[in-house]
């Protein structure tokens, strides 16, 4: 019968008397090393990209990297030859080829990154621009949506209802 009384988290990551470390100590250092790759990943990256991915495992040479959205992923991709043969060189010999995934949730923390360093610089002009749809985009929705279905025509004049206001204040009752 397995010995269920509580224990102590210090007990169960920082045991060094027994022979097996556990394994939550395995996940511990898993989870160390981890963050030291991706400390590396960022002292290669370009500084625009490092809001934008991260470093998701390293499993069979094989180093699995997170981003945003499609846009930063094409631009990782250029970057992947570089970085490849620049880890190999400093930390990974054994490193066979870098696999990039999307992450939505690293749009939101991203996005929270620069708003903050925006915040902390005090530089306007360091913010993130609202995207705004010009008037001229605007008319070309409206005669979009007159030769359009039904309901596509409505989800167009909805969209073009939006010209000059910013994209993120949207109004869902109109």
């Amino acid at each position: 019968m397995r010995d269920s009384r509580p224990q102590l988290l210090d007990s169960l990551f920082d045991d060094a008397h027994t022979e097996d470390k556990g394994p939550l100590y395995n996940v511990q250092q898993r989870a160390v090393a981890l963050l030291k790759l991706n400390r590396a990943v960022k002292g290669v990256l370009p500084v625009q990209l490092h809001p934008w991915c991260r470093v998701a495992n390293f499993r069979q040479g094989i180093l699995v990297l997170e981003t945003a959205n499609a846009s930063w992923m094409m631009r990782l991709r250029y970057e992947q030859p570089a970085l490849l043969s620049a880890l190999r060189a400093q930390i990974l010999p054994s490193l066979s080829s870098i696999d990039i995934r999307i992450n939505p949730a690293l749009m939101a923390k991203g996005n929270n990154l620069m708003q903050n360093a925006a915040k902390t610089t005090g530089n306007p002009q360091a913010k993130v621009p609202m995207r705004h749809l010009s008037q001229e985009s605007a008319e070309e929705l409206r005669g979009l949506a007159s030769r359009s279905p039904e309901k596509l025509r409505k989800i167009l004049e909805r969209l073009a209802s939006l010209a000059g206001e910013g994209a993120n204040a949207t109004s869902r009752d109109k």
